[in-house]
């Protein structure tokens, strides 16, 4: 489990610091969250996973799309995928969590919440902002929806990791009622826009493909939590 946490963290990091960090810092910056990254899995005696995040991370950002520009499909995802699979499979929720897990508070409103799960996430929540929207604009470039269509919905930007780490929580929290509904809002607050669609549909294609593949990544997240805690 903690494993599957490190790399996603890992990944939304990057991807944090590609869009957020001016060029001439970001390798300072990625220098620096390697580092910290490493120092905090090692209190968790999960220093290996350390380096693996680096290495998809590394990956990552050399292969998915920025703000602008590229085409790498999803190929990408399906390797972060199959890494955290393979880590909540070894792994789960581990008996001995190192020195930090023996001091780690485990208190929460939702009951007792364990180091690895913690660290499962944070790593999550931040996979789940920057690098979603990479995952959008990749499946949307995929899917050769016209270019004009994403400026048209520009604020998908901003909405897209509010919806997934809206659908993340309530997923993993049972509100599935709510989360119904959170869903349903979407379509309505959008349907005005789209029903302007003069461009043979293509506002309604870059909502449909965009609004189901950030829902498909936050339940996706939520799903591995779910099974690291099953077992």
């Amino acid at each position: 489990m903690i494993g599957a946490g490190i790399v996603l963290l890992g990944v939304g990091l990057a991807d944090l610091i590609r869009r957020h960090a001016p060029a001439r810092l970001r390798a300072l910056l990625y220098i620096v969250a390697f580092l910290l990254v490493l120092v905090g899995a090692s209190g968790a005696d999960a220093a290996v996973w350390a380096f693996a995040a680096t290495g998809v991370a590394s990956m990552w950002v050399v292969t998915t799309p920025g703000s602008t520009g590229g085409r790498a499909g999803l190929w990408p995802l399906i390797v972060v995928a199959l890494v955290a699979l393979v880590a909540v499979a070894v792994m789960g929720v581990r008996d001995d969590q190192g020195p930090l897990g023996a001091i780690w508070p485990t208190g929460s409103p939702l009951g007792a919440v364990s180091l690895d799960v913690g660290v499962f996430v944070i790593g999550a929540l931040a996979f789940l902002t920057e690098s979603g929207n990479v995952i959008v604009r990749a499946a949307l470039r995929g899917g050769e929806v016209a270019s004009d269509a994403p400026t048209i919905l520009k604020g998908g930007r901003l909405i897209g990791p509010l919806e997934r780490v809206l659908v993340f929580a309530l997923t993993v929290t049972g509100a599935f009622t709510l989360l119904a509904a959170v869903l349903a809002a979407k379509g309505i607050v959008r349907f005005p826009e789209i029903s302007r669609d003069t461009d043979l549909g293509t506002r309604a294609e870059y909502f449909l493909i965009g609004s189901l593949v950030s829902w498909v990544t936050a339940l996706g997240a939520a799903f591995l939590l779910w099974w690291g805690t099953a077992a």
